[in-house]
């Protein structure tokens, strides 16, 4: 089973998005703030995170960063706050997309689905042998 870490100060929305992707058949790890966020990451070897931007402690583009130093676990931004600046500056963080708030939870396990897919895909992938 796939684990996907959702980090978000919303405990509401981290609730119902963990109780989304279970009865998709992954298993959801929550934290309420980046600091958090890290830790999980580092503690659960998520398959995948889910990240909000604007939190408390710790904001979720600087979670990016810090955990980009150790760490290319596949990242989705799901915010509300999808200006020009924070989505280039997540996009040159090296995430798979970017998802505005609100949400369909339909739509979100289709992106998270859509993600494992076109990993699956590359790593199946053989390159082609050089031609003499």
């Amino acid at each position: 089973m796939r684990k996907i870490l959702v980090v978000d100060d919303d405990s509401t929305l981290v609730k119902l998005i963990a109780m989304a992707l279970e009865v998709n058949g992954y298993e959801g790890v929550t934290a309420g703030d980046g600091e958090q966020g890290l830790k999980a990451a580092s503690e659960e070897s998520p398959d995948l995170i889910l990240l909000d931007i604007m939190m408390p402690v710790m904001d979720g583009l600087t979670m990016l960063e810090e955990l980009r130093k150790t760490s290319y676990i596949p990242v989705i931004i799901i915010s509300a706050y999808g200006d020009a600046e924070r989505v280039d500056k997540a996009r040159e963080l090296g995430i798979e997309c970017f998802v505005s708030k609100p949400f369909g939870f339909e739509a979100l396990i289709g992106i998270v689905d859509l993600v494992f897919r076109e990993e699956e895909s590359e790593s199946a992938q053989v390159p082609a042998e050089a031609e003499d």
